[in-house]
């Protein structure tokens, strides 16, 4: 495994838990459905099998429980009662409170000290749902403390110059070198001359020498042992400092939701609030202000766009209206857009109170989208008839107009009569905070970082699986040519070798994917980046730069424009295949997917992933697998299922298939064998040496 074991784990579970949050919400706004505990019960058998891989023990009991409180429901339409969803939340409150103690202190997943880290914590932490809000639990508490910017800053660049003099110091070891050879000679030229008789106990002129070797020895290895310590705790202390910096956009996506809710509530209307991109974070000042801009934009979707359920059932709407808040990159800035389902902005209104407002000539034209975004955005129009708590003041959009201006961003409107409004609110992305994949390009000692969600696959190419040309080169990837650029050439426009070996990285933007070349992979990170002035002139793939542990700069790639780079020199012409061995796991638990995609990789095999049995069927008719592991409880076809279809289907029926469950029970294991699985592994007795000794004749007999 690699050495941190819980490096999957920590975010599914998290995730797991903040789906949790939002599940019971919901019972307790609409009662429930059989539907709804369903999908409860899905999520805690999810999070009980991803904690068994790892074997933490306590979760799982904990997630089983959950299961257990859950399970007399599972046919029930009347709903759960508080004191049912009460005593599921403190069990939330305890698997939330383990997951935070664990620490990656193992390289190979064995039992250490994290089985039990967190018991004596949580045994005396408040029953969940007293005093902690529903959607505040998977997260740590030290993250919802905000500081004062300027003093974190002021912290950060403390570091920086710390580091910096740390780097200078460790380079005293060459002098040490230096002086340990110099010891070294004194050593040998007393050791040629004819010894002298030492008076009244004096110590030689060698013993003098070995002693000074010795020291300087000594004291070498303080320093190193020193400073390779210190180098740890500044890293560690910057990420603490950094970590109060950058908050996750989730954290007012969530403020948002109950904005909705409250304003759909005064209204007497009822809307539906869907978000996405929270795992996005930004620098706190900037996201304290976007956040008083999209509450307004929200606030006016639903009193101004969302109709009454009557008018929206007349007009063959779902009685539910529909607010939408999706966050994402593009390129060095961030993109919020609000949109929802309603009736959109009724232009003769807005134009009429414009009048009544004497901001708009009556004889004045019809307003053009431009106009209407200008004189909206300038504040004191609003076409409500009252004045209520969410409306009637027309100040709203004005807000959003002066923080745009004040970040220097840019707002625009989409109007869609009849069917709804889109507000896009671009800004400048300041700081951020990523996870990047760290590579080296080619000919260069630089590092330079990748955005981890937009990697979709690392392979490696031999030579003859380049189809190169004048303009650029291709790859044949899942039955399809990408391009292929060496990352250097992306970077500097430099000719590349056609002819030799290379790492590359399968990069997704703007639903295409490009193969970039790299020279070797350096690992993962999540990195603070800072945005480059406009007159730096470095290359127009970088989208801002980040700091590495001495303070050293490291560019960070912008997806989109490293991928259109990559098809500006496409030559698309190509027919090659792997060698490594195509294999498939299938298993609804991020977690175990890729536990079992690192194993299998770091076995030398070719790996995709799937989190569904249907997902799973789909890409095995498309691609021949020479192997399939699947788990047995999914949503939606089970792993039984899944073989039984295998089995049935002419070009599946001889692709082996192992199952890998946690359901260890006899009945289980024969329904197995009677499905046509050639192996059954259980998840709390997984054994990385078990599953490839399984797989390699398998493999082997399919090849």
């Amino acid at each position: 495994m690699a050495q941190d074991p819980y490096r999957y784990f920590r975010p599914e579970a998290r995730n797991l838990l903040d789906q949790f949050a939002q599940g019971l919400l919901e019972l307790e706004k609409n009662g429930g459905s059989a539907g709804a505990v369903q999908r409860l019960l899905r999520l805690a058998h999810t999070l009980k099998g991803a904690a068994r891989v790892v074997r933490q023990s306590t979760i799982a009991e904990r997630a089983h429980a959950i299961e257990d409180a859950l399970a007399p429901f599972r046919e029930s339409t009347s709903g759960i009662g508080r004191d049912n969803i009460d005593v599921i939340l403190a069990h939330l409150d305890e698997i939330s409170s383990l997951i935070v103690t664990l620490v990656p202190d193992t390289v190979d997943g064995s039992p250490d000290r994290n089985k039990h880290a967190g018991e004596a914590h949580s045994a005396s932490a408040e029953p969940y749902g007293t005093k902690v809000a529903a959607s505040d639990f998977a997260r740590d508490t030290p993250k919802m403390i905000r500081a004062e910017m300027a003093e974190v800053d002021a912290v950060l660049d403390g570091i920086a110059e710390t580091h910096a003099k740390l780097n200078a110091l460790r380079n005293g070891a060459e002098t040490m070198e230096h002086l340990s050879h110099l010891a070294d000679l004194l050593r040998a030229q007393t050791a040629r001359q004819a010894p002298v008789e030492s008076s009244r106990g004096a110590a030689s002129p060698g013993a003098i020498a070995d002693e000074l070797r010795r020291g300087i020895a000594g004291f070498a290895r303080e320093l190193d042992t020193t400073t390779a310590q210190m180098d740890r705790e500044l890293r560690q202390f910057r990420d603490a400092a950094e970590g109060l910096r950058l908050i996750p956009v989730d954290a007012v996506l969530m403020a948002l939701k109950r904005t909705a809710r409250d304003a759909a509530r005064a209204l007497g209307k009822e809307v539906n609030f869907e978000s996405s991109g929270g795992d996005v974070r930004l620098d706190a000042e900037v996201l304290g202000a976007i956040q008083a801009a999209l509450i307004q934009t929200v606030r006016n979707a639903v009193a101004h766009g969302i109709e009454m359920e009557s008018e929206r059932l007349a007009a063959g709407k779902p009685a539910v209206g529909a607010v939408t808040v999706n966050v994402s990159r593009r390129g060095r800035k961030i993109l919020f857009t609000c949109r929802d389902d309603g009736r959109g902005i009724d232009r003769v209104a807005v134009r009429k109170a414009a009048v009544e407002r004497k901001l708009l000539d009556p004889a004045a034209a019809e307003l053009e989208s431009n106009d209407l975004v200008a004189l909206l955005l300038r504040g004191g129009v609003s076409t409500s008839t009252a004045v209520t708590s969410v409306s009637g003041r027309g100040v709203g959009l004005d807000v959003v107009r002066e923080t745009m201006q004040r970040l220097g961003g840019e707002v625009s409107i989409h109007i869609d009569p009849g069917q709804g409004t889109s507000f896009a609110l671009l800004i400048p992305g300041s700081v951020t905070s990523v996870v990047a994949l760290l590579v080296a390009p080619a000919n260069s000692g630089e590092t330079v970082a990748i955005p981890l969600d937009c990697v979709r696959r690392i392979v490696r190419l031999a030579p003859g699986e380049i189809a190169n040309s004048p303009n650029g080169g291709s790859i044949l990837y899942e039955q399809r040519a990408i391009p292929f650029i060496p990352l250097s050439a992306a970077l500097a426009h430099a000719p590349w070798p056609a002819t030799r070996a290379w790492t590359a990285i399968i990069v997704a933007a703007a639903d295409r994917l490009a193969a970039i070349g790299v020279e070797s992979l350096i690992g993962t990170a999540r990195v603070v980046v800072r945005p480059l002035p406009e007159r730096f002139g470095i290359s127009p793939i970088a989208t801002g730069a980040a700091l590495d542990g001495g303070g050293n700069p490291q560019i960070v790639l912008d997806p989109e424009s490293l991928v259109s780079t990559a098809y500006s020199t496409q030559a698309i012409e190509t027919n090659v295949a792997s060698e490594k061995p195509p294999v498939l796991v299938v298993d609804d638990s991020l977690t175990t997917r890729m536990l079992e995609k690192s194993i299998l990789e770091s076995a030398g095999y070719e790996v995709d992933v799937a989190s569904s049995g249907e997902e799973g069927l789909e890409l095995a008719q498309r691609k021949r697998f020479s192997l399939i592991l699947c788990d047995v409880e999914m949503p939606g076809i089970d792993g039984f299922t899944f073989v039984e279809r295998m089995r049935s289907h002419p070009r599946l029926r001889d692709t082996p298939a192992i199952l890998v469950t946690s359901r260890a029970a006899p009945q289980d294991r024969q329904r197995g064998r009677e499905v046509g699985a050639h192996g059954y592994i259980v998840k709390s007795e997984f054994n990385q040496a078990e599953l490839l000794t399984m797989i390699q004749p398998l493999v082997a007999a399919s090849s």
